[in-house]
């Protein structure tokens, strides 16, 4: 029995388990998994759960599939443990056979101008923890009084924002947004939103299907300035279909952004969305609060060099909302590359600091190769994580001076006898199970040391709780299948316990 704690339950991580219990299952000599998935949160499924915009079913369906790698008799959920806090790197090491690290990247980069700290300049992760209901999020942290609002940067999660900001909150009565935050969107005097670029369109990281969604929104015109949009970039992405993805969806881009570019108009729509291109902020003005955002011209040169022009207009905004970029935020005791905001590996295998591979310790997601990629791309990225265990505990199974050097310590595959299991009722009240789960909880290494600490884990049946809780909210309000629980009390007391995570 090979027993391995993931920490993350987000994508990266729950592919990461279910590529441990079918990999290992498909090997010519099959071993079986026991996966213990840790979450410093009560909640599973990370950024599909507090980073999907709740008008984006079809993507936050990706949940079921996570579902079902919870469900398997070889995965366990333990929720709200927090490595570095509750749990060690050590005592991670101690208690399992190998551990993988998959905790995303939960730091915004900053612009680094002067007025960044203002109020009314938040981080767009800061907005869409808010309206995706997040437990660290106030759900009165946003109030929506301004009516132009700056979202700086190009990318999905701008688009995001800008589209959930210029939206009519009626139409996303039927998603789970928190009740708190819908009220909130209903309230809303925003009337102006204004994307913000440095580069080009041909630059945008957006994708084309999440660009055409502005032009779909009821009530929003959107305006592209046409001398922002140098449409001799079709020639240089070409017309043939042998384009590589990423020409495709510049072309894509291109075209749609082109068939915005026209002059502005007032005309009957409640808001207007404007994508601006070649502009990058200087500073945020006001002195209590936002009062506007001074941008510069920029250029790419002849030699290809990018830079400002000097020449500078300003945006009347109450509001600037960041998204330019994401960081992973170190691990205590883990490896880190500052630089790079990853943890330093080889395929997966974390390499200590004379690049050597620590035996046992493994990374897989955006901590692994930084904030890159969709969704989906984590599971090949968890699958090549697991290859290298994988091939380690091969390696080890040959012996010495037949390949396996790399794992490990002493105890490698050790596991709990059977004699233990059956007489371990007492440790299975740390997992909130009675005493007929003893068996079951006497296989979860970390019983003891969180014991020890106060501290009681969420089980996967609590989370069916929260999830049923809230269920019955939607039928409540009479509003789709579910809504989700608006702060950390509501979601303890659906938990059914009286304390705070």
């Amino acid at each position: 029995m090979l027993n391995v704690a993931v920490v993350g339950s987000g994508p990266a991580g729950l592919y990461a388990a279910e590529a441990l219990v079918k990999q290992a299952a498909a090997l010519p000599e099959p071993v079986r998994v026991r996966v213990d998935v840790l979450d410093r949160l009560p909640t599973p499924y990370g950024l599909v759960r507090y980073g999907v915009a709740p008008d984006h079913k079809s993507i936050k369906s990706i949940a079921q599939y996570l579902r079902k790698v919870l469900e398997s008799p070889d995965v366990r959920f333990v929720g709200g443990v927090l490595l570095g806090e509750n749990v060690t790197r050590d005592e991670l090491l101690a208690a399992y056979d190998a551990v993988i690290y998959a905790t995303g990247a939960m730091r915004d980069r900053r612009l680094g101008i002067p007025g960044e700290d203002l109020p009314g300049s938040y981080a767009a992760t800061d907005f869409v923890n808010w309206y995706c209901g997040h437990p660290d999020s106030d759900s009165a942290a946003f109030t929506l009084d301004a009516e132009s609002v700056a979202v700086i940067g190009v990318g999905n999660v701008a688009v995001d924002v800008a589209r959930i900001l210029a939206r009519d909150p009626a139409e996303l009565h039927a998603t789970d947004v928190p009740q708190p935050v819908l009220d909130a969107l209903h309230a809303s005097k925003v009337r102006e939103v204004h994307v913000i670029g440095r580069r080009g369109p041909a630059h945008a990281k957006f994708t084309t299907k999440e660009l055409r969604e502005l032009g779909e929104l009821d009530g929003v015109e959107v305006v592209v300035h046409p001398d922002e949009v140098d449409l001799s970039a079709f020639d240089q992405v070409g017309e043939g279909t042998a384009l590589a993805e990423s020409d495709r969806r510049v072309r894509g881009n291109l075209v749609t952004i082109a068939s915005w570019a026209q002059p502005a108009h007032t005309g009957g729509a409640a808001r207007r969305l404007t994508l601006r291109f070649w502009l990058r902020p200087a500073e945020i003005l006001g002195t209590e609060h936002v009062s506007g955002l001074v941008l510069e011209r920029t250029v790419i040169d002849a030699a290809g060099r990018f830079g400002g022009t000097g020449s500078y207009e300003t945006l009347p905004v109450q509001m600037v909302l960041r998204s330019v970029g994401y960081q992973s935020v170190p691990l205590p005791g883990v490896p880190f590359d500052e630089r790079a905001s990853v943890v330093p590996n080889a395929a997966g295998r974390v390499l200590g600091p004379e690049g050597q591979p620590l035996p046992g310790e493994y990374v897989a997601g955006w901590l692994k190769r930084g904030p890159t990629g969709v969704i989906g791309t984590n599971k090949s990225d968890a699958a090549e994580t697991v290859r290298s265990l994988l091939e380690d505990l091969a390696g080890l199974a040959a012996g010495p001076g037949e390949g396996g050097t790399l794992l490990p310590r002493p105890g490698l595959l050790r596991y709990p006898d059977p004699v233990a299991e059956a007489t371990a009722g007492g440790v299975a009240a740390a997992m909130g199970a009675d005493a007929a789960a003893g068996a079951e909880a006497a296989e979860w290494p970390l019983a003891s040391v969180l014991a020890g600490r106060g501290v009681t884990p969420v089980s996967y049946d609590e989370w069916l709780c929260i999830e049923a809780a809230e269920a019955e909210l939607a039928k409540a309000l009479g509003r789709g299948e579910r809504v989700k629980l608006a702060g950390r009390d509501a979601i303890w007391a659906a938990c059914r316990r009286p304390e705070a995570f």
